[in-house]
Formats: structure tokens, C-alpha cells, sequence
């Protein structure tokens, strides 16, 4: 039976790559709190930290083919800094993931209620312009619709221009009082969302 307290690290690793676990628990005696410290440090994180040293251990341990190339010490620390560089690479990619799938789902649902909105406006409007006397509805669709000046929807239905006018303007008055309350809904519903 070995006294592990008397060997170098570098001793400690060679007999751990052998298979001996003795050696390897001593190594993680002399080194795992120390590469704590140096993760906490530069991740900010107690699990995250811990995380990274049992990886780096766990690596050590089920690598039997490692060759070191200076101190074991030198190793470690390396091979924490590389752990820690790819999770401020996952956290950096999780975070962005998360900002933009908050920022599409935040624009998203405001397109969605818009276009929503918009389309039930539009449906209320063409159901409230159906209900409209006919010679009503049909000056008012030429002058919206096909974009008819007063003069040439007179014209065309053979009409004064006064009475396109007043069609116009009962029409437009009829649909305001319609829609007001539609539109007043709206804009409560609106307000209502945004806190």
C-alpha cells in the first residue's frame, strides 16, 4: 500500500493512468477545490463551476491515454479554462436563442393581434356597408372601391353631383356610428394588453 501524500503529481497521473484509483483520489484531493476557486471566479456560478471540475475529472479518469506535456497542475487549469470557454459559448447561444425567441414571440403575437384585428374591422365594415340602402352602397363602394371621384360616379348613375354627395356623407355618417362603438372596443382592448 502506497503512501499517495509522498508522490509528485505528475507520479500521482502516471500511476492514475494505469487504473489506480488511489492515485486518482488524491489527485482530486490536491486539485479539485483549488480548480473550483479558479472556475468560480471566472464563470460567477456555484453549480456551473462544479460542474466544469467534476467534467474535467471525469475526463481524467476515463482517458487512460492522456500525455502530458508539463506539470499535471498546468493541465488541469487548461483544461478547466477550455470547459469554461465552451459554456460562456452554450450560455452565449442559450441566451441569444432565448432573447430572439422572446423578441419573435413578443413581435408575433403583436403582427398576429394586428392582422387579426384588421381583418375582423374589415369584415365588420363590409357587413355594415352591405346593410346600407343599395343606391347608398353602390355610391359609396364606387367612390372606396374603384376610387371614383364624385363627378364620375355622377356621370356613370346619371345623377347631380349633390346627390352623390349626400349619399356619400350619409353613408360615411351611418357607418362612423356603427364602428364607433367597434373602434371604441378596440382601442380599450388595446390598452388592456400593453400592461
Amino acid at each position: 500500500m502506497y503512501n499517495y501524500n509522498n508522490f509528485t503529481d505528475n507520479e500521482l497521473f502516471e500511476l492514475s493512468q494505469g487504473g489506480d484509483q488511489s492515485a486518482f483520489e488524491e489527485i482530486y484531493k490536491r486539485f479539485s477545490g483549488l480548480l473550483y476557486i479558479y472556475a468560480k471566479k471566472l464563470i460567477k456560478n456555484d453549480e456551473d463551476a462544479q460542474d466544469i471540475v467534476q467534467e474535467v475529472f471525469v475526463y481524467l479518469w476515463n482517458n487512460q491515454k492522456i500525455r502530458l506535456n508539463a506539470q499535471l497542475s498546468a493541465y488541469l487549469y487548461t483544461a478547466v479554462r477550455y470547459k469554461i470557454f465552451d459554456w460562456i459559448d452554450k450560455n452565449k447561444i442559450r441566451t441569444n436563442y432565448a432573447t430572439s425567441l422572446r423578441t419573435f414571440i413578443e413581435q408575433g403575437e403583436l403582427v398576429t393581434d394586428n392582422y387579426l384585428r384588421e381583418k375582423e374591422l374589415i369584415a365588420i365594415i363590409e357587413k355594415e356597408v352591405n346593410k346600407l340602402p343599395s343606391k347608398m352602397r353602390q355610391i359609396f363602394e364606387m367612390s372606396r372601391n374603384l376610387h371614383l371621384s364624385q363627378k364620375e360616379i355622377a356621370l356613370q348613375l346619371q345623377i347631380s353631383d349633390k346627390t352623390v354627395k349626400k349619399q356619400m356623407g350619409n353613408a360615411l355618417k351611418i357607418l362612423r356610428l356603427k364602428l364607433t362603438s367597434f373602434l371604441t372596443l378596440i382601442t380599450l382592448l388595446i390598452s388592456l394588453t400593453r400592461f
